[in-house]
């Protein structure tokens, strides 16, 4: 089985955990068998193998998310990158024309197409494997999955379908209404449009051929950016003819904002967190080294990283968008392949960095052309490339890296490490990366 995730989001509807580069699908408020805390994308991920252990998995996103992925995927699923957001029919396309071309896929294989971030159980994944059954079957062209309505919900497009049959042909699609029509539509039977295509993949590859003059892979990566911005729904699935749907009436939840997060996170506290008796109903996620004390909170909400600190009624939590807009900070978080960051002060001048390094991990080796860095080891040992000169490091240790000058650090055990940037300019975007 073929699967494409789509990885998008702004990192708005959870701030201020998720931000432009770990979106809410790499927050850690899960747990595994274990009881180790995981991510939506590490749930599901495992979820899909589970069903199916020769699942191949490839992860359509941004550049932004790759080292996230890394992070926490390592190298268990491929990864098509997005150059830019054109929304959810280039992306596809891009994501197919790489699987035919840089991953070698068979154009009459099946493809499902799945959002990254639902929060389902195991048979949601069992349903997609009888979806590429009808796929392979050529049953129809496209072949959706449509979930159960469980309320007359107004947040999600309906699918109409013929009949109420497990599998029955799309009569039509409706947007998304208001309470009193969707309790119309699912009185004959309507179905939530979860984002779920199933289909050959030479189907979509001649759908991309069809409204885009492009070559191959490459050819495509390169164009991408002048690309038509159009929804996989209004491009292809609303213009199909030969187009079926499948219900489905597991487990299904859309954690688009802290209201539905926190229906199904693990705990109800993470971090340096204390609620008094009096609290009813209230989550609270603390990702700073100082406490939390929550007295008499009722139906709320609480989360506080280094962008920011958010207390809301959970009702209202679905409401923060347009404010979180107005927010200007810069990223002070982040997961990287190699491990995490995060911003700790500020200067005209200055930054400094908390890094953490996994065993057997390193940063790439690079310079920077306008800012010196100061390394102090906090904990753990490891090596050091400076210029080619390789010396090991261990806790106390502490390493100036002068403008210009090559480096790399090796982490043989887990490592924490305090970076100072020193200069008048101060960028992410100052790295020049080498071979080692």
């Amino acid at each position: 089985m073929n699967i494409i995730l789509l990885s998008g989001g702004s990192g708005k509807r959870l701030w201020p955990l998720s931000n432009e580069v770990r979106s809410k699908q790499f927050l850690r408020l899960f747990k595994d068998k274990n009881n180790n805390y995981e991510s939506m994308v590490q749930r599901v991920y495992k979820q899909i193998t589970t069903v199916d252990k020769e699942a191949d998995v490839t992860i359509a996103t941004s550049k932004s998310q790759l080292s996230a992925i890394r992070n926490q995927l390592n190298d268990k699923v491929s990864v098509c990158i997005e150059p830019c957001r054109r929304d959810t029919f280039p992306a596809i396309a891009l994501a197919a024309v790489y699987l035919k071309d840089e991953r070698g896929i068979d154009e009459e294989e099946c493809v499902v197409i799945c959002p990254v971030d639902p929060y389902v159980d195991n048979t949601y994944y069992e349903a997609i494997n009888q979806l590429e059954k009808l796929v392979l079957a050529d049953t129809a062209n496209i072949t959706l999955m449509g979930i159960e309505p469980t309320v007359p919900s107004k947040k999600y497009g309906y699918i109409i379908p013929d009949s109420k049959e497990l599998v029955s042909n799309v009569k039509e699609f409706k947007e998304k209404p208001d309470r009193e029509t969707a309790k119309k539509y699912i009185e004959k039977g309507a179905l939530w449009n979860a984002g779920v295509f199933a289909f050959k993949l030479k189907y979509i590859l001649n759908k991309a051929h069809e409204m885009i003059d492009f070559t191959d892979y490459q050819d495509l990566f390169n164009k991408y950016s002048t690309l038509n911005k159009i929804s996989f729904d209004y491009a292809v699935v609303e213009k199909e003819q030969s187009i079926q749907v499948m219900r489905y009436a597991g487990e299904w939840k859309d954690v688009g904002s802290w209201n539905m997060m926190a229906e199904v996170m693990a705990d109800k506290t993470k971090g340096n967190v204390t609620l008094d008796e009096t609290c009813e109903n209230t989550q609270v996620i603390n990702e700073l080294d100082i406490p939390i004390l929550c007295m008499g909170c009722k139906d709320m909400v609480v989360a506080a990283s280094g962008d920011g600190i958010l207390v809301s009624d959970k009702e209202r939590s679905g409401q923060m968008k347009s404010y979180v807009e107005e927010i200007s900070t810069d990223v002070h978080f982040a997961e990287k392949s190699w491990g995490t960051y995060t911003v700790i002060d500020v200067q005209p001048q200055s930054m400094t960095i908390k890094i953490k390094l996994k065993k057997g991990n390193h940063m790439k080796y690079h310079a920077h052309e306008h800012r010196e860095e100061v390394w102090t080891i906090v904990s753990g040992y490891g090596k050091v490339v400076v210029d080619g000169r390789e010396q090991e490091v261990k806790t106390g240790d502490v390493i100036t890296l002068p403008v210009g000058c090559k480096h790399i650090l090796i982490a043989e055990t887990d490592m924490s490490v305090i970076e100072v940037q020193i200069g008048e300019e101060i960028s992410p975007k100052d790295k020049i990366v080498y071979s080692l």
